[in-house]
């Protein structure tokens, strides 16, 4: 196998953006909570790519081609007394689905996270995503006890579904 055929993840640049806003457009489409907005989702990702302190973007590059991400952003927890990964988003192109892209993006920013000795990672998946629930299951992640709410600030957030 050649070097061009060898897949990899590693950490997004902005030369990545066209590429992860397409995913972010596909994920957004299929969401209940958002909608699509490709100026939004550039935005969203230049400002963590701009401020290493803000957390990583990771891309699962196979060919040349970006074929998934994952979207960790750090903040602090007073219940953990440190830092903590808030897992924003994590897609794999449709094309690609069933191969093990996710499993492998997601082992590769548990183990980035372990390594940089953050206390836990937090990451929110639609109700209704049966099949998003038992992925992340195999991978560690269980349901917490906690509800997320939301309120939205700005005048043109997306609101959310009345319940």
């Amino acid at each position: 196998m050649s070097e061009m055929n060898k897949p990899v993840i590693e950490q997004a640049t902005m030369d990545d953006l066209p590429a992860m806003v397409d995913l972010l457009y596909d994920l957004f489409s299929h969401e209940g909570d958002f909608v699509p907005d490709r100026a939004k989702q550039e935005r969203g990702l230049l400002l963590i790519l701009e401020q290493p302190s803000r957390g990583r973007v990771f891309v699962y590059r196979w060919n040349g081609q970006i074929i998934g991400m994952v979207n960790l952003l750090f903040t602090i927890s007073t219940a953990e007394g440190g830092f903590v990964v808030l897992i924003e988003d994590v897609i794999v192109h449709r094309d690609f689905r069933g191969r093990g892209v996710g499993s492998q993006l997601l082992n590769h920013a548990i183990e980035y996270a372990k390594r940089k000795e953050f206390l836990r990672m937090t990451l929110l998946t639609d109700r209704i995503n049966k099949e998003g629930h038992e992925f992340f299951a195999r991978l560690g992640f269980f349901k917490s006890q906690m509800i997320p709410l939301r309120l939205p600030l700005a005048k043109d957030a997306a609101t959310l579904p009345k319940a």
